[in-house]
């Protein structure tokens, strides 16, 4: 379940997980557990709110966080 940050006009972001990614022509977004960057809740959900659907007109962008099982990291080890 990829996590992502959506950037709402005029609000401050919102992280939250989505069954999949939105495609080019959805017109609506449906994340859970919907919350603030640092992990506060959102002031205007009621506290037992676990899926929030966003019209895809409200929304600047998205940025998908990368998983545990999608970060690789590469790196050079130098042997002498």
């Amino acid at each position: 379940m990829p996590t992502i940050l959506i950037h709402i006009l005029n609000e401050d972001p919102i992280l939250g997980e989505v069954n999949e990614l939105p495609a080019p022509t959805d017109q609506i977004i449906t994340v859970k557990n919907p919350r603030r960057r640092d992990g506060k809740d959102l002031h205007y959900l009621q506290a037992n709110v676990t899926e929030v659907i966003w019209p895809m007109a409200r929304i600047a962008f998205i940025e998908i966080i990368p998983g545990e099982e999608e970060e690789e990291i590469i790196g050079f080890v130098r042997e002498k």
